[in-house]
């Protein structure tokens, strides 16, 4: 059996009628050394020390009592308790062995009533959940956090709103809008899903170990984009990369590798109620769908 985290680590904050107890410095530590864990880059593994943080990314989030949160990467549980503590159930999918059968322990010890269920996986293979959450909260590993965040919103539309915590520079990029200069693929994609927002700084500091990137919050609602046709998303997203794989050029050079040659391009562009001479960075998600459309229709 995995081993449980001491009953009163060193540090902690107390336990009390209103506030659960949540992991620290000593206790994330600890952890991972009963764990003979050392954190990963291939996994995106830094965890979060700081109690003061989780609340806040979880007020920011808007957990309610008892709804039910999916949370991808949950490492050691900082977060996890966080979440569970406004009393929202918790799916947890997690890849690392060790850091999956650890948690239900963790969890049990510090918040005994709690619910929580643990999927020991890769997110990016999560087909289907034992249950529907309405809300996403996670601190993404950096190295896949635009895929899965895309992945998850693709195939569980019982996702309604979340917050993400990834490297700053994905989530300025995710969170852009037209004509800026970091948007690009992930700014339109996400935009088909709902609307983003950026929504505060972390500081290095609340991290273990220390990582070289900064981080941001990113909240997101979602819309009525995301209730279009499967094929029609194909066909929008299919033209977004082709836009973005030569953003500098004009949208009926970029999207003749679509349609066959520029003329053809020109033709449909202009159809959708737009001038072929645009850049693809100029272009809204309902612009590119706006495409997409009048190329079906042909």
């Amino acid at each position: 059996m995995p081993p449980a985290p001491p009953a009163h680590p060193a540090g902690s904050p107390s336990v009390g009628p209103e506030k659960s107890q949540l992991l620290g410095p000593a206790e994330v530590r600890d952890l991972a050394e009963l764990l003979n864990l050392t954190p990963t880059k291939k996994l995106g593994q830094n965890f979060v020390i700081d109690g003061n943080s989780v609340r806040r990314i979880v007020r920011i989030a808007g957990v309610q009592p008892g709804e039910t949160v999916v949370e991808i990467g949950p490492g050691l549980g900082s977060l996890t308790l966080g979440i569970l503590e406004t009393g929202a159930e918790v799916i947890a999918i997690e890849i690392d062995k060790r850091l999956a059968e650890q948690l239900p322990h963790t969890v049990g010890l510090l918040q005994p009533d709690a619910r929580l269920t643990v999927i020991r996986d890769d997110a990016l293979r999560i087909m289907s959940l034992p249950g529907a959450p309405t809300r996403l909260v996670a601190n993404l590993p950096y190295n896949v956090s635009v895929p899965v965040l895309l992945h998850f919103l693709e195939h569980f539309w019982s996702i309604l709103s979340g917050v993400v915590m990834v490297q700053a520079e994905v989530g300025h990029r995710i969170a852009a809008t037209p004509g800026s200069k970091v948007y690009g693929s992930p700014s339109v994609k996400a935009a088909w899903y709902g609307t983003w927002r950026t929504a505060g700084s972390v500081s290095r500091q609340v991290f273990w170990p220390v990582p070289n990137v900064d981080s941001v919050l990113v909240a997101f609602e979602r819309s009525a984009t995301s209730l279009a046709s499967e094929e029609l998303r194909i066909a929008t997203f299919t033209l977004v990369d082709a836009a973005f794989q030569q953003r500098r050029k004009m949208l009926r050079q970029s999207l003749s590798s679509v349609f066959g040659d520029s003329r053809t391009a020109a033709g449909i562009i202009e159809a959708a109620g737009l001038e072929p001479t645009v850049r693809g960075e100029q272009l809204t998600v309902h612009d590119f769908l706006a495409i997409a459309e009048e190329a079906m229709r042909d």
